[in-house]
């Protein structure tokens, strides 16, 4: 991921957001949208909203556990990104506080990520940067860039085919086990599904590239939250007969994202023990959701 970054000149930060958070929502859309196409789209909401609480609470408190100094945040384009995250969590709660996500609201997620994008890509400084450092040849560079597209084409093709089993699976141990779908979306697919994440957080981490954590994590945020929400919503619009089932989630994903943007705001970087903070939240909300269901 790093050597893309260097290749084309791009900052680490929007390499990880575009090409890590990108491949990891890739089962969030594709579970989303088989969920409708089956009528539960209960299974993809949880997903969502459970996914970015291990997102904000869980995934960002190992990777700062794994770092040496913390999780660096400074920069205008993380900080302001923060405030798009913040945003893109908490704005499908409040439209779903009718129970349904029209297409209107749709429309409305998908307008906030093409804002968030355009702005980050409307000036260069945001986007681009200039590597120090000595020259490796231009072969080198191209056989580096190939091999790391395939890694990242692979990657993406074991992520859609896990996301299918997800599916199956599910709806085969709901059956089986009398366990909603809204449950088992918050607490083992959302869970699932930031695999990724959590072990991309840890290795960037451990190698010192801790704003690409930053990256991939707002990323997948404001990803699933808005455009595969909004896509979703925009296709066929998704009525929640029983959102007191998404209580806890709802409650839990509005105070992961307002921790997550203090602990990102207050020194402009998560340390261990902000990173202690959020996964003590996060063991509060899995335990809530456990013995509440």
């Amino acid at each position: 991921m790093a050597r893309l970054a260097k290749f084309f000149g791009l900052k680490e930060f929007v390499v990880a957001f575009f090409v890590m958070a990108l491949a990891a929502t890739l089962p969030n859309l594709f579970l989303a949208v088989m969920s409708v196409i089956n009528g539960i789209p209960e299974l993809s909401l949880g997903d969502i909203l459970g996914g970015n609480v291990v997102d904000m609470t869980l995934a960002v408190a190992l990777a700062a556990f794994f770092s040496k100094k913390g999780i660096d945040a400074k920069g205008h384009t993380i900080q302001a990104s923060v405030i798009f995250t913040f945003v893109a969590a908490v704005l499908p709660l409040a439209l779903l506080l009718d129970n349904n996500l029209s297409r209107i609201d749709g429309i409305l997620l998908l307008t906030l990520f093409a804002v968030y994008i355009y702005w980050l890509l409307s000036k260069k400084e945001r986007f681009k940067t200039i590597y120090d450092g000595h020259q490796v040849s231009i072969g080198k560079q191209f056989k580096d860039f190939w091999r790391d597209i395939a890694k990242v084409a692979a990657g993406i093709t074991g992520l859609m085919i896990v996301a299918q089993i997800l599916i199956v699976s599910a709806e085969s141990f709901s059956r089986e086990m009398g366990v909603s779908l809204p449950v088992i979306g918050i607490l083992i697919i959302g869970l699932g599904n930031c695999f990724p994440e959590i072990y991309f957080g840890i290795a960037a981490a451990k190698s010192g590239k801790t704003k690409m954590i930053m990256g991939d994590l707002m990323g997948a945020i404001v990803i699933s939250g808005t455009f595969v929400l909004g896509m979703v919503a925009l296709i066929s619009p998704i009525e929640i007969g029983h959102l007191a089932r998404f209580a806890a989630a709802r409650y839990f994903l509005f105070g992961a994202a307002l921790l997550f943007y203090v602990c990102a705001r207050s020194g402009q970087k998560i340390t261990k023990k902000e990173g202690l903070l959020l996964l003590a939240l996060y063991n509060a909300f899995l335990i809530t959701e456990v013995f509440a269901k």
